[in-house]
């Protein structure tokens, strides 16, 4: 069995320190180092088979943004999360990662997703696939940060003035971005007319929460 060099993209400590006994214990995986952004991979200064990446970062990182470099280092891309928001899954299945694995999961089935996906092979989970399959049935509308964060508040109940007043926006301000969110929604083939239609497309996509 070929020797695979990774890495990890990881910001808790004893996450990271458990990760490395873990390769350490085996003979066909090496360790290069274990950083906190992925814009710190290119300092290990070594080939990269594979970068094991946390989905969510301290820096609030994109994933299809850390995929990307990762990419850029010619290296294959696994998501390791213990989070639950599908809108970042979806995002990282959308820019090229092999699949996902669950920091609950077993010591030998992150070994076993690791060494597939060192091989550029894609590793197979329900929550890889049933982030794929929404992907899939649901047109993107392309939303912005901050149409995200206003939708987020907006279909979790906050009034309009309420989401002015935490996000720092003038009441019309924040109707305008309402609108838009509308419109881009209904360009979409997915139209959310009422405040409810809204809350559905917000779970859909995974953004209830964003502000938070």
């Amino acid at each position: 069995m070929p020797m695979r060099t990774i890495a990890l993209v990881e910001d808790h400590a004893l996450i990271a320190f458990g990760f490395r006994d873990l390769i350490a214990s085996t003979e066909d995986l090496t360790l290069a180092g274990s950083v906190e952004t992925a814009a710190e991979l290119a300092t290990l200064g070594t080939p990269l088979d594979l970068v094991v990446l946390d989905l969510r970062l301290a820096d609030a990182s994109l994933p299809a943004d850390n995929v990307a470099a990762i990419h850029a280092l010619g290296a294959h891309a696994l998501i390791y999360t213990g989070a639950d928001d599908r809108r970042l899954i979806q995002s990282a299945a959308r820019s090229g990662a092999l699949g996902l694995i669950r920091k609950s999961a077993a010591p030998d089935v992150l070994l076993d997703a690791i060494r597939t996906a060192a091989e550029g092979r894609e590793v197979f989970s329900a929550d890889w696939a049933a982030a794929i399959d929404a992907d899939a049935a649901l047109t993107d509308a392309k939303l912005s940060q901050r149409e995200q964060e206003i939708l987020g508040l907006y279909a979790s109940g906050e009034t309009a003035t309420s989401v002015a007043i935490r996000t720092g926006l003038s009441k019309e301000t924040v109707a305008d971005y309402v609108s838009r969110i509308r419109k881009k929604y209904a360009e979409a083939g997915r139209p959310a007319h009422s405040r409810v239609d809204l809350y559905k497309r917000a779970v859909e996509d995974g953004y209830l929460g964003t502000s938070e």
